[in-house]
């Protein structure tokens, strides 16, 4: 098991303070992993630096065949990088493997893209071409959540469009993103891609960088404002893929039978812990009760325990602080009139384990309902009449992602057009796709990731006039 920083191609020990990296499950320590002291990170950027010179000028087949090998190894060695997100974030055994694969997938479709070139017949006559070009060296800062994931939507498309780039993953979780960089260093020039661990300092000294050209983060909405307002010394760019509170609306005439596993396997995808699941549920009063009731069922069926359980279905809340905030958020749903609706079942008595938990009778201006609980509760609102729901929700000060549930599709895109978030979602929520661009409004973030559009984010715009 890898700890090493990766620097300039070699493993490197940290020299600054040491993080256990806990197992959710039982809250074992699994492995200390040394941190990176500033002038660590200072080389690796350094590095970066020196790479890129070459780099920027590299051919896209030489990118595409070394991206090939990359997934290549991710997939022969699939089960040992599944083991180490399991261990370190919690997931079942096999949603880690979808993590890897679908990993390795998005970086096949990344590797498809094509930099374009655009070309304008100026009316004068003369010829104009608009190229993309690299901008040098970019930092990535990585969450815990879906930690092998998110380091491949960062780090392939910066390195597709030639730039060299620096990661922090969480200091909850960098153990599968440390073996994703080992992976690419197999096929990548050194200094092109490295890693540096620690807390929020490491990633705070890299994404201040003078040297660093854009920063890409994901994570919460306070870290990226903070991240944002230390760009403007230096104008460099930022991609900042933040909170969200996303909506779900059930019309009166959604098929229950059809939709009610979609709309658990959204809420509960990775215990809730997903920017994109869907966190607040308003139903039509005629379809209410028989919703929920399968909702119920649903959540009485998981099976909770250790993610190393090929039975289990249910894992724990990654780490602590986030579970004494979702128990928090329920204990004040229910202090202030929220009915848990599932029964109450036995976890394990080690590890962050909180049951999947529906509340209703809670309405807008409770905690549970504004916040992002960002963990496996889902609070259940009937309503009359969907103006009034768009109305208020759509007051949200987030607005990353929405869905609405109906069989009639004109009228659930005439209320899509209406909602105040990146991304809705018709008949289902939170299915992400390399093609689409992705990427919140208001508070939720800043730019997108995903198909063309983000990948050019990670470019500078050089226009060129010809006159002959």
């Amino acid at each position: 098991m890898n700890t090493d920083l990766i620097i300039n191609g070699s493993k490197i020990k940290g020299l600054a303070e040491k993080v256990g990296v806990v197992n959710p499950a039982n809250e074992n320590i699994i492995v200390e992993v040394p941190s990176a002291s500033i002038e660590q990170i200072d080389d690796a950027i350094n590095a970066a630096t020196v790479a890129f010179s070459q780099w920027k000028d590299v051919s896209d087949d030489t990118i595409r065949e070394a991206f090939t090998k990359i997934v290549k190894d991710i997939r022969s060695e699939k089960d040992e990088i599944a083991a180490l997100i399991t261990l370190e974030q919690g997931k079942t055994i096999g949603m880690a493997q979808f993590e890897v694969e679908a990993g390795a997938s998005w970086i096949e479709y990344i590797a498809s893209l094509e930099i374009p070139v655009e070309t304008i017949q100026d009316p004068s006559g003369k010829i104009i071409q608009i190229f993309n070009r690299p901008l040098g060296v970019v930092a990535s800062i990585t969450p815990w959540n879906w930690p092998f994931m998110i380091a491949i939507w960062h780090l392939f498309p910066a390195l597709r469009t030639k730039n060299c780039i620096v990661n922090k993953p969480s200091e909850y979780t960098p153990l599968s993103t440390i073996k994703l960089v080992e992976i690419i260093n197999r096929h990548l020039p050194k200094g092109v891609c490295s890693v540096v661990l620690g807390k929020g300092a490491v990633g705070q000294a890299l994404s201040e960088h003078p040297q660093i050209a854009k920063v890409t983060f994901t994570g919460s909405t306070r870290t990226g404002q903070s991240i944002l307002s230390h760009s403007v010394n230096t104008l460099k760019g930022v991609v900042l893929e933040l909170g969200g509170n996303d909506v779900g609306i059930v019309l009166d005439d959604a098929d229950i039978d059809v939709i009610a596993e979609r709309i658990f396997g959204s809420a509960f995808l990775n215990v809730g812990q997903t920017c994109a699941a869907l966190k607040r549920l308003y139903v039509h009063e005629n379809v209410y009760d028989a919703l929920v009731e399968r909702l119920v069922k649903i959540a009485h069926a998981q099976v909770i325990g250790n993610g190393m359980d090929a039975a289990t279905t249910f894992g724990p809340v990654q780490n602590k602080a986030q579970y004494e905030k979702v128990k928090a958020l329920i204990a004040d749903a229910v202090s202030q009139g929220g009915q848990i609706i599932t029964q109450h079942q036995t976890v394990p008595e080690q590890g962050y384990f909180i049951a999947p938990t529906l509340i209703t009778h809670v309405h807008d201006g409770i905690a549970v309902v504004d916040e992002e609980q960002f963990g496996p509760v889902l609070p259940i609102m009937k309503f009359k009449d969907v103006e009034d729901v768009l109305q208020q929700t759509n007051l949200s000060e987030y607005g990353l992602g929405g869905s609405v549930w109906s069989t009639d599709i004109e009228k659930a895109q005439q209320i899509a057009n209406r909602m105040e978030t990146g991304t809705v979602w018709i008949n289902s929520h939170s299915d992400v796709s390399p093609a689409a661009p992705f990427g919140g409004w208001k508070l939720s973030g800043l730019g997108y990731s995903f198909g063309l559009d983000g990948l050019l984010l990670f470019t500078h715009k050089q226009t060129i006039h010809i006159t002959a």
